[in-house]
């Protein structure tokens, strides 16, 4: 029988942040995110921006759970005056529907709308993630990607 993963949202706190780095710092993680900081092994860089972030209140960080265990963040953020989505889950968890499941709760009581995702050209996963959960792909741009040490090309879907 197949039954769903019990999956939870809860606001994301400072002891999160740990789990979180260990997600970010995995090879295939780092080169499907492609858009990564320059030195995403930087640990107290990283602890320093994030937890500046958990502060910030036009940023909604939520960690996601699956029985009581973190696998992975979920946030909305704000650039240039457009709310994005941003989320990352355990690598060991990918192809199973979670961050599918996590981005349909997390839409639930995160209300900006109009809200964006971009997604790099080839991470079909998350492509599929959002289009799952209404986003509609409508344009593209290209950037340099840190993870990749070149510049690619990045989807930009919308939800309205």
């Amino acid at each position: 029988m197949n039954t769903k993963p019990n999956i939870q949202l809860r606001r994301s706190e400072e002891s999160d942040l740990e789990n979180f780095f260990q997600f970010q710092l995995d090879k295939d993680a780092i080169y499907m995110a492609a858009f990564t900081p320059e030195n995403p092994m930087d640990k107290a860089t990283y602890l320093t921006k994030y937890t500046k972030h958990l502060n910030d209140s036009t940023i909604n960080n939520q960690t996601i759970l699956m029985d009581n265990a973190i696998i992975g963040s979920i946030a909305k953020f704000e650039r240039e005056g457009d709310a994005e989505i941003t989320y990352l889950i355990d690598k060991n968890l990918w192809g199973k529907g979670i961050a599918t499941m996590a981005l349909e709760k997390f839409l639930t009581f995160e209300t900006s709308r109009p809200i964006f995702g971009r997604v790099a050209f080839d991470n079909v996963g998350s492509q599929k993630v959002l289009e799952k959960n209404g986003f509609t792909k409508i344009g593209t741009d290209r950037f340099f990607a840190n993870a990749r040490q070149m510049e690619i090309e990045e989807f930009i879907y919308k939800l309205i």
